[in-house]
């Protein structure tokens, strides 16, 4: 992380000093087109382009992060490896699953979704979960015993 941060900031000061550079050039030709400024200008592009992408890389970075911290926030809130830290609010009264079921569980949501989606979802509900009136898979203890 801190060699893309340095690398931003590194592209955010030659992007200021390229600014700068094309201002000045602007002033000593009196706001004429040379060839000093057109090289400034040309120049300049270059390193917006280059801060551009290196902001991009940074915002990429961040946002694997961010799911990152997602997904294993919903596995330890799934398997109750937060309810002991302290500052953090009392269980919920649900009982822990393992994060291997928890995957189980995503996946079948997943597959349910895509079926969904070809519009073979209600054709193979019943073959998903044999006894409908059962909200889980009742192959899993964790499931049969809710």
């Amino acid at each position: 992380m801190d060699s893309l941060v340095d690398a931003l900031s590194s592209a955010y000061q030659d992007f200021v000093a390229a600014s700068a550079v094309v201002l000045e050039s602007k002033e000593s030709s009196n706001g004429q087109k040379t060839a000093a400024t057109d090289a400034a200008l040309e120049n300049f592009k270059q390193k917006w382009e280059l801060f551009r992408v290196a902001c991009d890389q940074a915002e990429e970075f961040v946002e694997s992060v961010k799911q990152r911290i997602g997904s294993e926030c919903l596995v330890d809130e799934a398997t109750g490896t937060v309810s002991g830290k302290p500052g953090q609010p009392a269980a919920s009264g649900l009982q822990p699953i393992s994060a291997v079921r928890l995957e189980q569980m995503s996946k079948a949501v997943r597959w349910l979704v895509i079926e969904l989606q070809h519009g073979s979802g209600a054709n193979n509900a019943s073959a998903v979960h044999p006894n409908p009136s059962a909200p889980f898979d009742a192959r899993f203890s964790e499931d049969a015993a809710q």
